[in-house]
């Protein structure tokens, strides 16, 4: 079994870097006359710059995954795994404290290996193309709090879900869920007021006619958000974005100064107009739901795996600690996941087609998010040229030319919130 293990990590690494591989050289070959939106915004040089900026991704992206990938090898097969089972086991009896130290000293090695990636894409790539405006204070400030913040919410769920195994060894995997469930609810309501002004300013509307517009858009969808923000991204990124948020009386509209200062206004409505799509098509009520389910499912599993005590054979060994055994479980979990991912990106294009469509009904047209569309991939050199089996297995969005061709041709459809709604 262990052989089988590592022979499916092997394969599974493969058709990965397969696929970087064959997107890589398709971007470089593949490019054709783009749709009219794009005239005037995107040239060929234009092109060759989003190229190199896709191209220094892919480098960093790859060093960074061969490392993931050697300490992976090293670990599960190389014989550190029941070493540091050991290590963990006889340094304290107490279950959960055990699992806690289990878990996240790994955490712990796995930011530090991530912090020297982390400094050069912000501090060498992102500046090179442009993109960052973070000060090594600024940034350091944001790394302990997520370090903070991350160490709270680690004890706090892990802590939690262990105390719950060591109380109800017989159903720990139902309350495990129904605990975690509770707390990302909870999260929900609290992230807008404690956890995103963390790491964000957010302000009011600096441009009052475009306020006005914003709520007469909430109106016609059938949202009230209690606030409408602009956000200081600009601080960190030049990247761009926009968002609706929250659930009962906290939902709001969030838009990135960024965005604000690449787009007109009929853009920018129509991009919000599409982020509410999402809303309104129930998009965001299913996703949550599925990965409920998902999250229950793996519980169950787990608990199944764990009673029959199969798991520590599986990579060789006599024996592991829950928390051993748990790890062993996420590892293998990871693997199939991969095979889950292009059934997960094609429903997400899914959802993301509905919302387009939702905004063509709400501003008349699709042309004005067409055109959003096209100056955001400009501002963030997007790649329009993706190998079509690549996007198949990871784009959540369709491929930016097909999309824009769509929203080109698009029309507004009367019945489509009545048909959205009906299949749900």
């Amino acid at each position: 079994m262990k052989l089988l293990l590592l022979s499916a990590y092997l394969i599974v690494i493969a058709i990965r870097f397969a696929l970087d591989w064959i997107n890589i050289r398709h971007r470089q070959k593949a490019r054709q006359p783009l749709p009219d939106a794009f005239a005037g915004q995107i040239d060929e040089e234009q092109l060759n710059h989003s190229d190199a900026y896709a191209l220094a991704g892919d480098r960093v992206g790859f060093v960074e995954d061969i490392v993931g990938v050697l300490l992976t090898l090293l670990f599960l097969f190389g014989g550190l795994l029941p070493w540091y089972d050991h290590l963990i086991t006889g340094f304290s009896d107490n279950f959960i404290f055990q699992g806690l130290l289990f878990f996240g000293l790994l955490a712990l090695v796995q930011l530090l290996v991530g912090i020297p990636f982390s400094l050069y894409k912000n501090f060498i790539l992102e500046e090179h193309f442009g993109f960052n405006r973070m000060s090594l204070k600024l940034w350091s400030a944001d790394l302990l709090k997520s370090l903070l913040l991350g160490s709270a919410l680690f004890v706090l769920l892990a802590g939690g879900a262990l105390w719950l195994v060591q109380l109800a060894p017989q159903s720990w995997w139902l309350w495990v869920w129904g605990f975690w469930v509770a707390v990302s609810i909870f999260l929900l309501y609290l992230s807008p007021y404690l956890i995103e002004p963390l790491f964000f300013k957010f302000t009011p509307l600096a441009k009052a006619e475009l306020e006005t517009e914003v709520r007469d858009l909430l109106e016609k969808a059938g949202a009230h958000a209690g606030k409408v923000l602009q956000v200081d991204a600009s601080r960190r990124s030049g990247h761009s974005n926009a968002y609706f948020t929250g659930i009962g009386k906290v939902k709001r509209v969030v838009l990135f100064d960024t965005l604000m200062e690449q787009l007109d206004n009929k853009e920018l409505l129509a991009v919000l107009a599409h982020e509410l799509g999402h809303w309104r098509c129930g998009h965001l009520r299913q996703r949550l739901i599925k990965s409920q389910l998902m999250a229950l499912f793996s519980c169950w599993l787990a608990f199944t795996l764990l009673q029959v005590h199969v798991l520590p054979g599986w990579l060789g060994l006599e024996q592991l600690s829950f928390a051993g055994q748990v790890l062993v479980l996420g590892w293998i979990g990871s693997l199939l996941g991969f095979f889950w991912t292009p059934l997960s990106s094609w429903w997400s294009r899914r959802h993301e087609r509905q919302a387009d469509q939702f905004a063509i009904n709400m501003v008349g047209s699709g042309q004005e998010l067409a055109s959003g569309l096209v100056k955001l991939a400009r501002e963030n050199l997007s790649n329009l040229f993706p190998h079509p089996l690549y996007a198949a297995v990871y784009y959540s969005h369709p491929p930016l030319v097909e999309r824009v061709l769509w929203l080109e041709k698009g029309r507004v459809d009367t019945n489509f919130i009545r048909k959205v709604v009906a299949d749900q």
